[in-house]
């Protein structure tokens, strides 16, 4: 299982990256930092895996797997009317009690 506290799914290829600081102006944590010549990753572990960045890259220099992260867990949560301080949610994947997971949804 992936685990979101130690690591993220974003990936960033400066090579293809055009400097027009979308990623910059997007991102809610400031992962992303306009640089000299190209965007400069700053903070890739405050990364929520919201998938802002690579949406608005026109060159797809940016890729990351919306909905395994954290930020797809606070969503899930809110949608169905849980705390994810209470302990309901374990930001746990696949894990029974996970409010991001499929075995979540299929005990509901």
């Amino acid at each position: 299982m992936f685990d979101s506290y130690r690591g993220n799914t974003l990936r960033y290829d400066p090579d293809r990256c055009i400097n027009c600081g979308m990623c910059s102006r997007v991102c809610p944590h400031g992962v992303f930092v306009p640089g000299r010549e190209t965007a400069v990753l700053s903070a890739s572990v405050s990364c929520m895996e919201c998938g802002a960045c690579a949406l608005n890259c026109p060159v797809q220099a940016i890729t990351v797997q919306s909905g395994v992260g954290c930020a797809w867990a606070m969503i899930s949560a809110a949608l169905r009317g849980r705390d994810m301080d209470s302990g309901e949610c374990s930001c746990g994947g696949e894990q029974p009690g996970s409010c991001c997971g499929a075995a979540q949804e299929k005990s509901e």
